[in-house]
């Protein structure tokens, strides 16, 4: 299947080598001309200009944009919608808000062109793990796309099956869903991320108590100076705890067990913001997730080694770099 990626960061450099290595064909675009020759490297066509998505492609065209939320995507996606046609699609795979989905895609169904809204988690490791999708979008629209889907899933893998009814659809398993209409993937992404900060957030205090165990404050026979590292990788061995985020933990901690190379200082992409929102319009209490949220904030300030826990994690899945100022 063709597809043109556009946005060759973290993740859609990557997006589009999967692609491609099961044989689909990859138009790439990048404001970066150094991002788009690497993926030519590997097989891509690279474009020079956003102007040239369209007559790249084979009608019914489907272009994939893989950018920040906000103002990049939404200029992108009003610049395809204005010359893409009907039954051609943009899918936005990156993390916008769901509202903004719904808004998008009435407005391009004026002109019949179709709207995805693809929840993808992998961070940069996606290449090789694949990729946890979340997909919203008309049934028809789904379809049309569901190869691409398919091939950036990670599959069943050796995960054991869960036990589940006849009528379970078989997509979950292997790692995709049709989440529902327009705005559906992304507000079940959504949910994921603002869960993360969550997971994230309990890591990062615990190992934070165990660091502190050996303070002066503490009565001596009770003063434990405990080597995380070796307690993060235990922990990954049979313990009701592991997870990928502590093996992206005891990653870090082996390299460096004061994580000196992290200050604190961590960012939130918004999905914790509109997460809390969500949950404030259905009552729905979020305590973790909310104290979370707001640890980050408190990060910007001052840091602690909870907060180096963290910058290592959000390092090691999602390659993000430290903010360097505050607020």
């Amino acid at each position: 299947m063709q597809v043109c990626i556009i946005g060759l960061g973290r993740m859609g450099g990557n997006i589009a080598r999967r692609l491609m290595a099961a044989g689909h064909e990859c138009v790439v675009y990048d404001r970066d001309a150094k991002a788009v020759a690497e993926v030519v490297k590997d097989g891509a066509t690279g474009l020079k200009n956003l102007s040239e998505v369209a007559g790249a492609l084979k009608p019914p065209r489907v272009a994939w944009v893989m950018l920040p939320a906000g103002k990049p995507t939404e200029e992108t996606v009003q610049a395809l919608g204005q010359a893409f046609g009907k039954g051609d699609i943009v899918v936005d795979g990156g993390n916008s808000y769901y509202r903004d989905d719904i808004r998008r895609a009435k407005a391009l169904s004026e002109r019949g062109v179709g709207y995805a809204d693809v929840g993808t988690s992998g961070g940069v490791w996606g290449l090789e793990r694949g990729y946890c999708i979340m997909a919203g979008g008309t049934k028809e629209t789904f379809e049309r796309i569901e190869p691409l889907l398919k091939t950036l899933a990670p599959g069943s893998g050796d995960i054991p099956r869960t036990k589940r009814g006849k009528d379970a659809d078989p997509r979950a398993e292997q790692g995709y869903i049709h989440a529902g209409p327009v705005g559906a993937g992304h507000f079940v992404k959504m949910v994921h991320n603002g869960i993360e900060y969550g997971l994230m957030q309990a890591y990062a205090e615990g190992f934070d108590i165990l660091k502190n165990r050996a303070r002066e404050g503490v009565p001596q026979d009770e003063r434990f100076d405990l080597n995380l590292a070796d307690i993060a990788e235990v922990w990954r061995r049979g313990s009701v705890v592991s997870s990928w985020l502590l093996d992206l933990t005891a990653q870090a901690l082996a390299g460096d067990p004061k994580l000196e190379e992290f200050k604190g200082a961590v960012a939130d992409s918004g999905e914790g913001r509109w997460t809390l929102e969500a949950a404030i319009e259905t009552a729905t209490p979020a305590n973790v997730l909310a104290a979370a949220l707001f640890t980050r904030f408190r990060s910007r300030e001052e840091h602690s080694f909870a907060e180096q826990i963290l910058s290592a994690m959000r390092f090691g899945f999602g390659g993000h770099v430290e903010v360097k100022s505050q607020g």
